[in-house]
């Protein structure tokens, strides 16, 4: 046993010779196996795959497992028609981009040579020129470093190539690697078959299963058509039900409308418009858009809807179509592009009645994935004859409704005219009775304070007039009240305060009166009281003082608090009155008297007051005589310059002596001027007689070369009024500068807003101006600032009581201060003696006027300017 074993046993270098062949079978072994795979997976692939491509490319990967083939393809020879079709192709230089080519280009290739004599090619870079010169074969695109190609064959016929090549110089095929290619490509043709097989099965399949869809698409297609014929049936039913359905207004009959519609075509935005009798103007009675809310009237332009109306046509416009339209110059340019921003389908139809078009339908969609054909078209021009006729019909329908509705509205109306004809005459009479006695209470009451009015006082007061008559024990007593300050609070807080201040006076008045007294307002603040039946005298002061303490009180008028007054006349009913006007006459007199005591008191009525009232009556009757005639003293006296001795300028005045009355006072004089209105005519009337005067000074070397007058405020309140006095000045040939105006300090109280200005207009005109009397008014200083005065005149009570007064010489000494900052000189008036003299001397006083100085000289003629 031993000796067998020894002689089977190999030595070390035998088995080391075994290892390489040993391996060799091993990979031998491997690589069948892995051959006996692909060929089961390309097995598995005809009944797997279904698509060729899908194939190919997993034969590639089959193959790559064996050897390199990043470079590979499969081509085919179509017969039949000469091309070479490239079914798969993957290479790292050519880029394969047609599928075909005809096999004629292709032919002289090494590709061509396979399919040409059905041999494999397996060639290296180095044996190509070789291989060309042998075969006649012409290479074509870039040669490779080793290329393998072997035939693919369905029998004996060569169908085509299959083909790996490397450029990759690092990578080599093997003899094998074309054995397996062989192999594997034995195989492929069957797959190929089996699976172009199933492809056309399966496309014969689909080809069927098309042709049994639309066979299936054709049924569908006629059964839709006969639904959407049955629709349309039951939508022109509908239609017709609606235009004949009594109830409902014409805002749901076009709603409804377009609910049916929507039924037939795409309709999400809808709208009808109409024409109007004259043609010229569009209306929208309909209009629903997923865009625009609403719709107005307008006139007719080159809109869609003039268009259909112009053409009388159905017409489906589209953006292509709004192009033409607009290029023609049927459609605004502006309405083309909106439709072509917005994608807009349209649909629009005349809405013909009697061969009439009334107007048109119309719906639209925004969108390029909505459009209407011109099946829609059709339809819509087919449903809306229909709808033409159902809008006429409903609107004869709703118009006879609406007549019948008018009619029995007229009917119930004249019923209830009827019926309430008698109620209204009724009211008629009622409020006519209410009317009358609220006429005779108006007639007889103020507005304001709802006290009776002078109208029916003066009837009361004639009653008590006639029992006093009959009676003369009864005695009756006439309160005429007057208010203080009522002028300035209704200038200062309004006249709603004002009215205010008066129904609160009535109040106040009426409680202290008895039941029985009658109160009344005649007018403005005018208040009378009529006592009945009192006992003594003293009882009827009793009620006066009641009523000026009443008053006395303060008043709280917008939020303000306020002070006012009462002045009041008395005057008892006497037998030897005869109405009631002269009773209320002489109770007026008693209140003025009182108003010149002082005011706040009350004054019993005499005959003396009603003596000097007629006296001071002919009095100014005589004064607007004497002033008509001319028949006043005019009077100059010199205003000196100290310093020179000589006049500054002469100051002229008038005074009146009546032939019956004798001289008038100054005071009574201006008095009675300002109560008979005729102040501005005496102003006037001295700047005549200084204009005349100066005139005929001009022929005289000793007459007054400059002349003051004295002028009223009231001047200065209308700018007419001084252009009026310039005027009367430059007429007389005078020169502005020869005139001084003086002007009394206590008429500048009167503030007004024209004062300034008319002050200043006479400055610039070149008159003078002087302010007389300063220091006997209010606020005197501020007038110094305010006005452009070249004159200050200290008034006479100041100089009179030099040289004594030590406090009124410190006053003129002040205001001479004053006057070197403001421009302005002092004149001290009424110098009567030679101390008063001496005294404005010592303080430097330059200019003067009095007696002492000069006596006032009176002109010897009157009329001078005649």
């Amino acid at each position: 046993m031993s000796t067998e074993s020894t002689q089977y046993e190999l030595s070390e270098d035998e088995l080391r010779e075994l290892i390489p062949q040993l391996q060799q079978l091993t990979d031998k072994y491997k690589r069948s196996e892995r051959v006996q795979k692909a060929l089961f997976n390309i097995s598995e692939l005809s009944s797997s795959v279904s698509n060729l491509n899908r194939l190919y490319s997993a034969i590639h990967e089959i193959i790559g497992d064996f050897m390199n083939a990043d470079n590979f393809f499969v081509a085919f020879y179509e017969r039949d028609v000469n091309l070479i079709n490239f079914a798969y192709f993957v290479d790292e230089y050519d880029e394969q981009t047609i599928k075909q080519v005809p096999a004629e280009k292709l032919m002289d290739g090494i590709t061509g040579y396979i399919l040409r004599s059905g041999r494999h090619v397996f060639l290296q870079k180095d044996d190509t020129d070789a291989f060309a010169r042998e075969t006649g074969v012409t290479m074509v695109g870039a040669p490779p470093h080793q290329f393998l190609g072997v035939p693919l064959k369905r029998g004996t016929q060569v169908i085509g190539a299959m083909v790996v090549q490397t450029y990759d110089e690092g990578v080599f095929y093997s003899q094998e690697d074309l054995e397996v290619l062989l192999f594997v490509s034995q195989h492929i043709v069957t797959t190929v078959d089996r699976v172009k097989s199933r492809e056309l099965t399966e496309r014969t399949i689909r080809e069927r299963t098309r042709q049994l869809r639309k066979i299936n698409d054709d049924l569908q297609e006629e059964i839709l058509e006969r639904q959407k014929a049955e629709q349309l049936q039951q939508a022109l039913f509908e239609i017709s039900e609606l235009a004949a359905n009594l109830e409902g207004d014409m805002c749901n009959f076009y709603s409804n409308l377009h609910f049916i519609l929507a039924r037939l075509i795409s309709a999400p935005n809808c709208y009808i418009a109409t024409v109007d009798e004259d043609g010229e103007t569009l209306h929208f009675p309909y209009f629903s858009d997923t865009v625009d809310t609403q719709a107005s009237q307008r006139p007719l332009g080159l809109g869609l809807t003039e268009f259909v109306l112009r053409t009388g046509q159905a017409e489906l416009i589209n953006p292509p179509r709004v192009l033409e339209l607009a290029e023609a110059g049927e459609i605004d340019v502006s309405i083309a592009q909106t439709m072509l921003t917005s994608a807009n389908s349209w649909l629009g139809s005349p809405l013909v009645v009697d061969g009439e078009i009334s107007g048109i339908i119309a719906v639209q969609t925004y969108g390029k994935l909505a459009k209407y054909t011109a099946r829609d078209l059709e339809l819509l021009r087919f449903v809306s004859h229909h709808i033409a006729v159902a809008m006429e019909r409903k609107r004869s329908t709703e118009a006879i409704q609406q007549y019948n509705a008018q009619l029995e509205e007229r009917v119930k109306e004249r019923t209830e005219e009827l019926n309430g004809a008698n109620a209204s005459l009724r009211q008629q009479i009622e409020e006519r009775k209410e009317m009358e006695l609220k006429l005779i209470h108006d007639a007889h009451h103020d507005t304001l304070t709802d006290l009776p009015n002078r109208a029916m006082f003066a009837s009361r007061l004639e009653l008590a007039l006639a029992s006093k008559h009959r009676y003369h024990d009864n005695l009756f007593a006439v309160l005429f009240i007057d208010l203080d300050r009522f002028k300035v609070i209704n200038d200062t807080l309004g006249h709603h305060a004002g009215d205010e201040f008066l129904v609160e006076v009535a109040r106040r008045i009426s409680l202290c009166i008895r039941g029985h007294d009658l109160l009344a307002r005649l007018g403005g603040d005018e208040f009378v009281v009529l006592l009945d039946n009192f006992d003594t005298a003293e009882d009827v002061e009793d009620v006066a003082a009641r009523v000026i303490d009443a008053v006395s009180e303060p008043f709280v008028l917008e939020g303000k608090e306020m002070y006012s007054g009462a002045s009041i006349g008395i005057a008892h009913l006497e037998a030897y009155y005869h109405s009631a006007d002269e009773v209320l006459r002489d109770a007026d007199a008693a209140m003025y008297q009182a108003k010149t005591l002082g005011r706040g008191r009350f004054v019993m009525f005499d005959k003396s007051m009603r003596e000097r009232l007629l006296e001071e009556l002919e009095l100014e009757n005589e004064f607007r005589h004497a002033l008509r005639e001319e028949e006043f003293d005019c009077f100059l006296q010199p205003v000196m310059d100290l310093t020179l001795n000589q006049a500054l300028y002469h100051e002229m005045y008038v005074r009146w002596s009546h032939p019956q009355f004798g001289k008038i006072a100054r005071e009574q004089f201006r008095q009675v001027a300002d109560q008979s209105g005729l102040t501005l005519d005496l102003d006037l009337y001295q700047l005549k007689r200084a204009c005349d005067l100066l005139v005929n000074s001009q022929q005289s070397s000793h007459a007054p070369q400059k002349i003051a007058v004295n002028v009223s405020i009231n001047h200065l309140l209308q700018a007419t009024l001084v252009t009026k006095m310039l005027n009367l000045i430059e007429q007389a040939g005078v020169s502005a500068h020869q005139l001084v105006f003086e002007f009394d300090e206590n008429d500048l109280n009167r503030r007004s807003q024209y004062i300034l200005p008319a002050i200043k207009k006479l400055k610039r005109s070149g008159v003078t101006l002087v302010l007389d009397n300063f220091g006997s008014g209010l606020a005197s200083l501020s007038y110094l600032f305010a006005y452009p005065f070249d004159y200050i005149k200290i008034d006479h009570r100041f100089v009179k009581s030099l040289p004594r007064s030590q406090r009124n010489l410190k006053l003129i000494q002040s205001v001479m201060l004053i006057s070197e900052h403001l421009k302005f000189s002092v004149i001290a008036e009424g110098v009567d003696s030679p101390s008063q003299l001496d005294a404005l001397n010592e303080i430097q006083c330059h200019y003067a006027q009095g007696k002492e100085l000069s006596e006032p000289e009176a002109l010897a003629i009157r009329k001078l300017a005649g």
